[in-house]
């Protein structure tokens, strides 16, 4: 579907005939980390160079603490509050939580692996060159967020909200969406082609700047019939 073009046809791409442009992913390298060893996190924390392993940090809150050079491993994040908290070449794998506040974090050449999430509030967030693989996050809510170079690879989102986000360069491979809604959303350069299963609830019309294969065109023209007033008999 073009935006402002002459065919406005579900499922083109925002610049017809051009090829979406590929996600430029983060490259990682961690240091030799220094385990951290304070029960605590901290407000405003400062963190760098360390190992997070295997903690509990449930309700635990460090608003606006910076993570450089860090990897959070197979830790607890229930209820933990961790909003403006800014994540730079960096690393959360198995993290684990229901009711995680993340709203308004960065996260900057950063890898999310495997993650179980239920209720994470990621609204007006800014993530550029990260990946999400593997996993399952339920109820996200990414409303007003920033995403600039994000594959989503291999992990399930249920209900995902990315309602007014702004979408650019943003892939999904080997993935199911369940349930997602897109209203109120920019995109460019989006390629759901590797979506597994997708189920937009809202926000069909704003899949403008997207691509989508034929077969899930087919599979969405009940929707788009609907959003433009067509009876299928």
């Amino acid at each position: 579907m073009e935006r402002g073009g002459k065919s406005g046809r579900p499922g083109q791409s925002a610049r017809a005939g051009q090829a979406v442009r590929a996600v430029r992913r983060p490259t990682v390298r961690l240091p030799e980390l220094r385990p951290y060893a304070d029960a605590e996190l901290a407000a405003e924390g400062d963190y760098d160079g360390l190992e997070l392993a295997d903690a509990d940090l449930a309700g635990q809150a460090g608003r606006g603490a910076r993570f450089m050079d860090c990897a959070v491993r197979r830790c607890a994040l229930d209820e933990t509050v961790l909003s403006r908290a800014r994540f730079i070449d960096s690393v959360l794998d198995e993290v684990r939580g229901v009711g995680t506040d993340l709203s308004q974090v960065s996260l900057r050449d950063v890898e999310v692996l495997d993650a179980r999430l239920g209720g994470v509030q990621m609204h007006a967030a800014a993530l550029e060159r990260v990946v999400v693989r593997g996993g399952k996050i339920d109820f996200l809510n990414l409303r007003k967020a920033k995403l600039k170079d994000v594959a989503f690879e291999g992990c399930v989102l249920v209900e995902a909200d990315f309602g007014g986000a702004e979408l650019e360069r943003v892939s999904f491979d080997d993935c199911t969406l369940s349930r997602v809604d897109f209203s109120g959303v920019r995109m460019r350069d989006v390629d759901l082609r590797g979506v597994a299963r997708l189920d937009i609830a809202r926000g069909i019309d704003r899949l403008s700047g997207a691509v989508i294969s034929a077969a899930q065109l087919m599979d969405l023209a009940p929707a788009f019939a609907a959003e433009i007033g067509v009876r299928v008999e």
